[in-house]
């Protein structure tokens, strides 16, 4: 007594799994650290998962995606806390002239420091900080 199929159905066309360049990976994740941004708002726009841009976010802290050099040009703004008590401590600390917080991070810059620089320092301290 054989038992057979009796239909067979072949479904064609994408798997639902995508596979996407390093440079599309890296554009992705950048966009999700931008200011105002949520990690599920681009997961959805560009259909994957937030778990799969936090693992892209972690593999360019790591140094294993590069952002691509438009993107990495481009300034990332934190948001600036003026704060009188700090001021007021900061003034003893002659080789600091600015001091910037990103989350628990502190980036204390002299006069010598470039735009470059200083955009270099907060997004790698954004990037620590999520």
């Amino acid at each position: 007594m054989g038992v057979g199929v009796s239909r067979l159905e072949v479904i064609e066309g994408p798997s639902g799994r995508r596979r996407r360049t390093k440079a599309e990976r890296a554009r992705i994740a950048a966009e999700s650290m931008m200011p105002g941004v949520t990690v599920t708002e681009v997961a959805r726009k560009h259909g994957t998962t937030r778990w799969q841009i936090y693992d892209w976010r972690k593999q360019i802290r790591k140094g294993n995606l590069m952002l691509p050099e438009n993107l990495a040009a481009l300034p990332f703004f934190a948001e600036l806390v003026v704060d009188d008590r700090a001021a007021a401590a900061s003034a003893v600390v002659t080789s600091c002239d600015l001091e910037i917080l990103v989350g628990d991070v502190v980036i204390r810059a002299g006069s010598g420091a470039d735009e470059g620089q200083l955009t270099r320092a907060i997004r790698a301290a954004r990037a620590a900080a999520s």
